[in-house]
């Protein structure tokens, strides 16, 4: 392809220096490239689609404390949604020569064939990018049947995909979030759930319910935004700390440090924002302890027993699609053990593991009499 990136994304690099960062994919037959890390203030998962460029979703920071973070970061008034546990996912138009009329690109760039399908299955998405070509629906792909991650909302049968941006797909300039929902709304589109509009001063408290509320579920957090979507900020929930740490330490040898460390610490100033008891903050750490030992403990009896350990999931819908996904899996280099591959009503149905293939091999090494430098 070589196409100039630099010139098309307005950005002063040198053409070939960003390019070396370039990495070319296929689906289905087409040729595309992308970013798939951040290089020279291009976002990660940048895309181009003959031509057409499709930003990639900026990083959002977060705050360990709500006071004084909030008023600090945000100026005027601000709107706070849910943050789903999902994975997130641009929904944009296909170039007219592909036989899609819509594409589902992950986070780092990829075209997700599950997702895609599932997006092409929303005629309220066609309808939208059909109307606006030139934006992208950000969307969380969130439900129990989702082949990244297995958080199980009641609302969601399987699988589901629920808009929570809207943004020009060359510039990344997002719609301000009034007119997102606004529009988003008017097209029957399913959004996140939003909590309110605040004055920066009085969202604190408005906040600490709301995170209170979704702990007590078992979800995952929220999301703070100026009114014009430009600055944002994520806060989440002890709830989902531990569920974070519990996967993470089902493949212990898989996740680094900094993961676990980032978790604990956001739990600890959240215990202290909050004004936790020492009561209320032994049973935070009791919960913690059980987040980390207990699933390194169920790893090491699997390994042992010849399980295989990593990310499950079950995945349904049309065949095509599942057999695209669990391709594009393998060409990453993922490791699948497939335990369920059946059709059921048309669809095809797949239970399959991500094998932690570091995590299986220093387990069965230790397990073995292996020795351990510390």
């Amino acid at each position: 392809m070589g196409r100039d990136w630099a010139a098309v994304l307005d950005v002063d690099v040198e053409p070939a220096d960003l390019r070396e960062h370039v990495d070319l994919a296929d689906f289905r037959g087409h040729e595309y490239e992308l970013l798939p890390d951040q290089r020279h203030g291009v976002e990660r998962g940048t895309v181009f689609l003959d031509g057409a460029v499709v930003r990639g979703y900026p990083s959002v920071s977060r705050t360990l404390v709500l006071d004084p973070g909030l008023t600090n970061y945000f100026e005027d008034r601000l709107i706070v949604e849910e943050k789903l546990d999902g994975s997130n996912v641009r929904v944009t138009r296909a170039p007219d020569e592909w036989a899609e009329s819509v594409l589902a690109l992950t986070r780092s760039g990829y075209v997700c064939p599950y997702a895609t399908h599932l997006a092409a299955e929303c005629e309220e998405m066609g309808d939208f990018l059909a109307d606006r070509p030139d934006h992208v629906l950000c969307c969380e792909l969130v439900g129990a049947d989702t082949p990244y991650t297995d958080h199980d909302y009641p609302e969601v049968d399987g699988a589901d995909l629920f808009v929570f941006d809207v943004r020009e797909r060359a510039s990344g300039e997002p719609l301000s979030v009034p007119e997102r929902r606004r529009l988003c709304e008017g097209y029957g589109l399913r959004q996140v759930p939003a909590f309110g509009t605040y004055d920066s001063g009085a969202a604190v408290g408005a906040v600490r319910r709301a995170v209170a509320d979704l702990d007590r579920r078992g979800r995952e957090g929220v999301v703070l935004q100026s009114l014009s979507g430009r600055h944002q900020l994520k806060y989440t929930t002890s709830a989902i700390h531990r569920s974070d740490l519990a996967h993470a330490f089902s493949m212990p040898f898989d996740y680094g440090r900094q993961f676990v460390f980032s978790r604990l610490i956001r739990e600890a100033f959240q215990t202290v924002e909050f004004e936790d008891d020492d009561e209320a903050a032994r049973e935070r750490a009791r919960a913690l302890g059980e987040s980390i030992l207990l699933p390194m403990v169920e790893a090491i009896r699997d390994v042992r027993a010849g399980e295989p350990v990593g990310e499950s999931h079950e995945v349904r819908g049309d065949p095509e699609a599942i057999e695209d996904l669990l391709a594009h899996f393998r060409d990453q280099g993922i490791a699948l053990s497939v335990e369920r591959d059946e059709r059921t009503d048309g669809d095809r149905v797949v239970a399959f593991t991500k094998v932690a293939e570091r995590t299986r091999d220093k387990t069965e090494y230790y397990l073995a009499g292996g020795t351990r430098d510390e």
